[in-house]
């Protein structure tokens, strides 16, 4: 479960889901656990192949060296950010190459940041009278670079089918009008910024509208910014503002995305 910490006037909120191979995923985790006793064979075997040394676990203490973690997942398991080029191979702004994740400046994720309520928006795509009404209730409008959230209530299905199935996302006029405030960081506790698939699929062959197709991510086509997909603990937040986020996204070499470790900075 998230956590909360305090020190030095600041109190720190886990803002992160978990990486665990229990959950279901349509990208299932895979996740093998080497033990110091297999680390130390595992050790001598590689001192063996790669430096010509011979040497015998059974000398270490205990018979045992370190323990080591092979994990295979995708990017966008877990609490994570989504790069420019995620959205695709092309862009309208720039010189029309978006950037990968290793290339986004620092100063995007550590901002001052909002929550917005969006717990009974229910399954779907939400639009901008939504965030508006939300924004007046809470009296504030985002300033240029700050970090939105959106707390959906997705994080209760956390685990399971329902979590990729069961959420609120933004549609493109919403996204939009984020962005036009200086947002370049939107996240959300849902497995995506759009509404969940199905959702999309369902409204698109009932309208052949193509802008319900992915808007908040098509729109990273022509707008430069980064989705923070997969929160959690938004509901720990003691106020809708007047805290910081820390978000950096892993520095994955040409990546679409990058994990990250989200937390809220309280001052206290």
């Amino acid at each position: 479960m998230p956590s909360t910490a305090r020190g030095c006037g600041v109190r720190l909120i886990d803002l992160s889901s978990p990486i665990d191979a229990s959950f279901h995923e349509p990208d299932p985790v895979r996740h093998e656990i080497l033990t110091p006793r297999q680390g130390a064979v595992h050790m001598s075997e590689e001192m063996r192949e790669h430096f010509g040394i011979a040497f015998d676990p059974d000398e270490l203490p205990g018979g045992e060296f370190l323990s080591l973690d092979r994990i295979t997942l995708t990017t966008h398991t877990g609490t994570h950010v989504d790069a420019p080029s995620h959205y695709g191979s092309a862009t309208s702004y720039g010189d029309g190459v978006p950037r990968d994740i290793d290339q986004m400046p620092l100063e995007w994720f550590f901002n001052p940041a909002v929550v917005l309520d969006l717990t009974d928006a229910g399954t779907g795509a939400v639009g901008p009278a939504a965030l508006e009404k939300e924004l007046a209730r809470i009296g504030y409008t985002p300033r240029p670079l700050d970090i939105v959230l959106l707390h959906t209530g997705a994080e209760r299905h956390l685990g399971t089918k329902r979590y990729f199935t069961d959420f609120a996302g933004l549609d493109g006029p919403a996204t939009r009008m984020l962005l036009d405030l200086g947002v370049r960081v939107i996240g959300t506790d849902a497995f995506s910024l759009d509404a969940p698939f199905a959702d999309i699929i369902e409204r698109y062959r009932a309208t052949g509208d193509r802008s319900v197709l992915w808007p908040a991510h098509f729109l990273g086509r022509e707008r430069e910014y980064c989705q923070l997909e997969r929160l959690a603990n938004l509901g720990a937040l003691p106020a809708p503002h007047g805290f910081r986020v820390a978000c950096f996204p892993v520095r994955i070499t040409g990546g679409g995305a990058g994990w990250t470790r989200a937390v809220a900075l309280v001052d206290e």
